[in-house]
């Protein structure tokens, strides 16, 4: 039985960031991962170009059942850190809204950094390796505290850690290995689902909304809770899509309504009325397709209305319209799921982890990193944040 220091399953961005840090602190490391790829999620962040932190991190971006849980590690190893390491490797980068930073050229350079750093710190790397197997030695005086059954044959470790994130993408290979790993050490999991993900229609909506696939326009989008974000929102042909849309689905409930103002920059009771002093005879249809694409006011309008002149509108009309640009109440169906999910919500509760190293509070030598415990960031290099800096402080702690 081959014996390491320290073994970690999952080699996407938290595991490879824990695996480089605990190298450079000496320990024998080995990387495992069923995959055939490292970092399989970086390579296709940010269209391409990996949205790899985001220069405004703080813990009330992150979604967690213990709001605390963050602040540690997040304080310990902030988004600075990781650009003085991207730059250190000549990695050219820029900024977008909201403080994203984003490759120039592509993500692959990300995880090149990444594999580099873990082959100077000496970590051993083993794709396409099968966990069939995790047990615990009962006293101290066996070999390593866990011993590993895989299709690579048997293999022991005094830490172990899971980095085998959470459900989102399962063509990218997600599966539940990491709940069941802590199911059974005795750890609580709590409820899953897909967070950061696009809405779909009822049937009804979908055939009076589906010709506007393609549409993107500003917006401010309301969840029950208040929660507001003020970013795109793109409609598809299934849904609603788009940023807004992704940020407000983390505090969304199925059968909860949002709340959508398509003329945030504006006040549209202002600009009807003095469209109406200026142009009196102008058609509501020609005035809204001033501030909103022509096709969506044909959808979201009555074809009657439209057609009034504004001078001819009632007073009751008027402010009907103006309700339905600043408050467009909508009843979605659901979402698209983990299919196209970009991070799973719930997962390892973190009441059973030390917020400093990640340790399993009942279970000596047992780590939890990454999105496979109930952390989730927003839409913005958040998620990845999360990945470097508990990756760390569990690297420092193995």
């Amino acid at each position: 039985m081959k014996h390491h220091d320290v073994i970690i399953i999952g080699a996407g961005a938290a595991g490879l960031m824990c695996a480089l840090t605990a190298g450079y602190r000496g320990r024998d490391v080995l990387l495992l991962d069923n995959a055939k790829q490292l970092g399989r999620k970086i390579l296709i962040s940010g269209g391409g170009r990996s949205n790899f932190t985001n220069l405004k991190v703080e813990p009330s971006n992150f979604i967690c059942g213990n709001a605390h849980f963050v602040k540690s590690a997040l304080a310990r190893y902030p988004s600075q850190q990781f650009i003085e390491m991207v730059e250190r490797h000549g990695i050219e980068y820029h900024e977008r809204d909201h403080g994203q930073l984003f490759c120039n050229d592509s993500a692959k350079e990300i995880v090149t950094m990444l594999t580099t750093e873990c082959d100077w710190a000496g970590v051993n790397i083993k794709l396409r390796t099968e966990i069939l197997g995790i047990t615990k030695a009962e006293t101290k005086t066996e070999a390593g505290q866990f011993m590993l059954t895989t299709s690579a044959g048997d293999l022991s470790c005094d830490s172990l850690v899971i980095a085998t994130g959470g459900l989102s993408m399962p063509k990218l290979g997600a599966t539940p290995f990491g709940y069941h790993v802590a199911e059974q050490f005795g750890l609580k999991v709590l409820p899953t689902h897909a967070g950061l993900v696009p809405f779909t229609w009822h049937s009804d909506d979908k055939i009076r909304f589906e010709p506007l696939s393609g549409i993107a326009v500003p917006s401010r989008i309301s969840a029950k809770d208040g929660t507001q974000f003020s970013e795109a929102l793109l409609f598809t042909h299934r849904g609603l899509s788009g940023p807004a849309i992704l940020q407000i689905s983390n505090y969304w409930k199925a059968g909860e309504t949002i709340e959508i103002d398509l003329l945030p920059n504006m006040d549209a009771a202002a600009a009807i009325e003095g469209q109406q002093l200026a142009h009196p005879k102008q058609s509501l249809r020609n005035t809204l397709s001033h501030w909103l694409p022509k096709r969506l006011v044909e959808v979201l309008f009555d074809e009657v209305l439209l057609n009034k002149a504004l001078n001819q509108l009632l007073h009751a009309e008027r402010a009907a319209v103006v309700a339905n640009l600043h408050r467009w109440t909508v009843l979605m169906n659901g979402t698209e799921g983990y299919r196209t999910a970009e991070v799973t919500l719930g997962g390892v509760d973190t009441n059973e982890l030390s917020s400093k190293t990640m340790e399993a509070c009942k279970v000596s030598g047992l780590f939890f990193i990454g999105e496979v415990m109930d952390v989730s960031g927003w839409l913005g290099g958040f998620n990845f944040q999360w990945a470097w800096a508990s990756g760390v402080a569990a690297g420092q702690a193995v």
